[in-house]
């Protein structure tokens, strides 16, 4: 039903207006009794149940960051079969993000560019939300992912990044540093491990004990990524997230004038898959065990995920599938690693 319903209708609409139509239904979904009769049909399988980062997680697969920016659709996330919901990227600054259009489809590759530019309500917005979730009996596991404000200068990230940290901090299960965003100007920049350890400790004092992790790119190189995980782990820090999205267009199916057309902005999807696992390979290789992996970018089927969890991830993420494979797409997921399990 979900492929002839995108094909016909979902295909046809901008992007960001079909996003903003399933983030409505989404939210409807997290109301009662709705949310109810969703969770009975998608509930995940008891024996997938995870322990990381200290919080136990229903399934190992949760949504990534980008999905739920303002953090008004966690319930409905949770309702459809999603172990976490990553919200954000927040940022100390609300911002309106980059202009529109700024979200295209690649539909021959299963992908999607955007350059959004961390279009959010601001730092104070999301907290108040937070307040309401952690009021819940029942509710996801939420990690909140906090970036840079466009209006504040590089050199004054870090206490852009500290403001975040102390307003969400306390109200998350996990807190993520976001420094690999191809949509922010000079963010990417902050990777660099000169500039990263500050940073870094500085958000990690905010953070308290609430469990930190930092989010990385792609496209850096081995040597980058290794130095990374290895500064992450003398920080204390514990985790990392692998990987954001790419600003590479190599080995593309769709025609290159479509790919022209979208012009720049961070590539999510299938053709992330082989360059995601790596990263998580390369991490995982220069981290100890007990430090948390969460791997993302080409996550489509329960294969992937299983993939992702046999090369080391404690935990993996998806977005971009969700707009190709439709409401059920957790439940899919979920039963079919509980199928591979059994096998």
């Amino acid at each position: 039903m979900y492929p002839l319903l995108f094909r016909t209708v979902l295909a046809r609409m901008d992007p960001e207006t079909a996003h903003h139509a399933g983030m409505f239904v989404v939210r409807m979904l997290g109301v009662p009794p709705l949310s109810w009769a969703a969770r009975a049909l998608t509930r995940p399988d008891e024996r997938l149940r995870t322990t990381a980062l200290g919080l136990r997680f229903d399934s190992p697969f949760g949504v990534a960051a980008g999905f739920d920016k303002n953090v008004v659709g966690v319930a409905g996330l949770r309702a459809l079969g999603f172990g976490h919901v990553e919200v954000g990227t927040v940022t100390a600054i609300p911002q309106d993000g980059n202009p529109r259009p700024r979200l295209f489809r690649l539909i021959p590759d299963r992908a999607v560019v955007n350059r959004m530019g961390f279009n959010n309500a601001g730092a104070e917005a999301a907290a108040k939300r937070l307040e309401k979730l952690r009021r819940r009996r029942r509710r996801a596991v939420v990690g909140v992912n906090i970036g840079k404000s466009r209006v504040v200068d590089v050199s004054e990230a870090t206490a852009d990044y500290v403001r975040s940290a102390t307003l969400l901090a306390p109200l998350a299960d996990y807190l993520v540093v976001n420094v690999s965003s191809p949509n922010t100007p000079g963010l990417r920049g902050l990777q660099a491990v000169e500039t990263l350890r500050p940073l870094l400790s500085a958000v990690h004092d905010a953070a308290g004990a609430t469990p930190l992790l930092v989010k990385i790119a792609p496209d850096l190189p081995d040597d980058e990524v290794e130095a990374v995980a290895r500064l992450a782990v003398d920080l204390g820090l514990d985790g990392l997230i692998a990987t954001n999205t790419t600003i590479s267009r190599a080995g593309l199916s769709t025609p290159p004038a479509v790919v022209a057309a979208a012009g720049e902005g961070g590539l999510s999807g299938a053709p992330l898959r082989e360059r995601s696992l790596a990263v998580l390979r390369r991490v995982r290789s220069v981290v100890p065990a007990d430090f948390c992996v969460v791997s993302v970018g080409g996550v489509e089927t329960a294969g992937d995920v299983r993939e992702r969890l046999d090369a080391g991830a404690d935990l993996v993420q998806g977005y971009t599938a969700f707009l190709y494979r439709g409401p059920l797409w957790a439940r899919q997921i979920n039963r079919g690693l509980r199928a591979s399990a059994r096998a």
